[in-house]
């Protein structure tokens, strides 16, 4: 240790981001993370794994960041709920930023086909067969 203060590790996570659409304008939804599923990083995510978060912090609080660096803010999220099915996110590109602008242009492309979520595990446990 270097004398600073050690955060609690982020985890990140690939979730297959179903995309809805994307406007002309840059707004996009779809689903971020999907219930009961088993995602890339072998972690499945629980119904209520995203309410507090998103009843303290709401959409406002939560950033949109370009590969999770603080640094490349590409947006701001005006909806996230989550309902039956997953995390549903609904989202606008801040279209005078470059990297916003690449992103839209790789949404509508169809050459993104994912969102990487980043979190903090309140509670986890391992399944020793899988």
């Amino acid at each position: 240790m270097t004398g600073r203060v050690q955060d609690r590790a982020r985890e990140r996570k690939y979730a297959g981001f179903r995309l809805a659409g994307v406007e002309p304008d840059g707004a996009f939804s779809g689903y971020a993370s999907l219930f009961d599923t088993v995602d890339l990083g072998k972690d499945m995510v629980v119904r209520g794994a995203f309410a507090r978060s998103i009843r303290d912090r709401g959409a406002a609080g939560i950033r949109m960041l370009y590969q999770h660096d603080p640094a490349e803010p590409i947006g701001v999220w005006t909806e996230l709920r989550e309902d039956t099915r997953g995390l549903f996110v609904r989202g606008q590109l801040a279209k005078n930023v470059v990297r916003a602008r690449e992103v839209l242009s790789l949404m509508r492309a169809g050459a993104l086909d994912g969102l990487s979520i980043g979190f903090r595990a309140v509670k986890a446990s391992n399944d020793a067969k899988t």
